[in-house]
């Protein structure tokens, strides 16, 4: 079931966009995320709203709220007018609910697929993005913002540890809270042949008050296109790595779709550092079909026993 509808407010425009589904054959062969004996539980949907003019100075609100049988989230965005030569500022909202697999799934299937360890997070972040204006291949995004973590079981409980006891957050608290600077930053390089992208993302946690998390920690991600006659060629290389202190959901999960693929998310193994490659030749067989050819491969950098978790769920360890 799904809705567009465009509202007039005096001279502005509303974007209401709604989405929804009853998910009924799902509610018979899984148990839904919390409140299975609720009919709302089985909606997966999503509304949009846009305001392109909230109070005539071409500022603008977008409010999202996306639901799915086992996740959430919810997101308001603000963003003030100012001049193409300035960073454009973004006040934004987001509180997410999602279970927490990559760190805390258990591999099921011969490590195919994860299931829930009965671990859920529920995020809340309010903060401040600055876009800053692009350059022709260049650009970057610095964002500061607060973010308070609690660990929750499949009853929307409050939890600190997992089933086998291992902690779930930093302070050893049901919860952890930070204050986090981001600066994100892109390369973007196309031709008629060929694509390069870069994106590096550097977070740093600032000690407001001595209870919260401090910690540095940097991702990147390179990727390669060629064009071979109708033929494509990928190569991708990602990693990252975070030093200071780090709550188990902070560590790197290898495994799923975009990291080794052939295993469930995390199944392969998790640690404070790691590294992924994958390559893959991707040919058209016809208007429908496309044959892909792919490998993969990852590593913790001998780093998966500082996760603070039960590491005899993951094939990966430092003793080997």
């Amino acid at each position: 079931m799904g809705a567009q509808r465009s509202i007039h407010a005096g001279k502005a425009k509303i974007d209401v966009n709604v989405d929804f589904t009853h998910n009924l054959c799902a509610s018979l062969m899984h148990n839904t995320f919390r409140n299975a004996g609720n009919p709302l539980s089985l909606l997966i949907g999503s509304l949009c709203i846009k305001h392109p003019n909230l109070f005539g100075g071409s500022e603008k609100l977008h409010v999202s709220c996306d639901k799915g049988l086992y996740d959430s989230n919810v997101l308001v965005a603000f963003r003030r007018p100012r001049e193409e030569c300035l960073a454009h500022q973004s006040f934004v909202v987001q509180h997410s609910l999602s279970p927490e697999i990559g760190i805390h799934g258990i591999p099921i299937k011969n490590f195919s697929q994860s299931g829930s360890g009965g671990v859920n997070l529920s995020r809340l972040s309010v903060g401040m993005d600055l876009n800053e204006p692009a350059s022709s291949k260049w650009s970057s995004t610095t964002s500061i913002k607060f973010e308070h973590v609690r660990p929750l079981n499949d009853d929307g409980r409050n939890i600190s540890r997992d089933c086998d006891g291992f902690p779930l957050t930093c302070s050893g608290s049901p919860h952890d809270s930070m204050v986090v600077l981001k600066q994100e930053s892109r390369y973007t390089k196309e031709n008629n042949h060929s694509f390069f992208h870069f994106n590096l993302q550097i977070e740093q946690g600032i000690p407001v008050l001595s209870k919260w998390i401090i910690f540095n920690r940097f991702k990147f991600v390179a990727s390669k296109g060629i064009k071979l006659g109708p033929a494509l060629l990928l190569t991708r290389l990602s990693g990252g790595s975070i030093v200071g202190d780090m709550a188990p959901y902070q560590a790197f999960s290898i495994g799923g779709i975009g990291s080794v693929r052939g295993y469930g998310e995390g199944a392969v193994g998790s640690g404070r550092s790691c590294l992924v490659a994958n390559s893959e030749l991707s040919l058209p067989l016809n208007n429908m079909l496309e044959g892909v050819a792919f490998m993969d491969c990852g590593t913790d950098l001998r780093s998966g026993c500082l996760v603070p978790v039960d590491i005899q769920k993951h094939m990966l360890d430092c003793n080997i």
